[in-house]
């Protein structure tokens, strides 16, 4: 991981980019953290990115927590049995 001053990260940007694929690079303003550089390998990992700092997107997560926390969920593997049995195709009509 590397630490760099916005100055000089405004001045050599591409180095930084270039940098980022070894690790994140701390962009620091008067000496604190404020932003940091990451590389991104493909769209799916850019979405990932995005949706774990949306507020909303955390919000409906912190929702379906409390909602499972109550007993309002189901168990992983009930879900996944679920999903496959809805999944056979249905030859009883045949």
């Amino acid at each position: 991981m590397k630490i760099a001053p916005v100055a000089d990260v405004k001045a050599r940007f591409s180095a930084y980019l270039k940098a980022s694929e070894d690790g994140p690079v701390i962009i620091t303003r008067n000496g604190k953290p404020v932003a940091a550089l990451l590389s991104v390998e493909d769209e799916e990992e850019i979405e990932q990115l995005v949706l774990a700092y949306s507020p909303r997107f955390q919000s409906i997560l912190q929702a379906a927590r409390q909602q499972i926390r109550e007993g309002g969920g189901i168990r992983h593997e009930e879900f996944w049995q679920e999903m496959e049995s809805e999944s056979q195709p249905d030859n009883s009509h045949d």
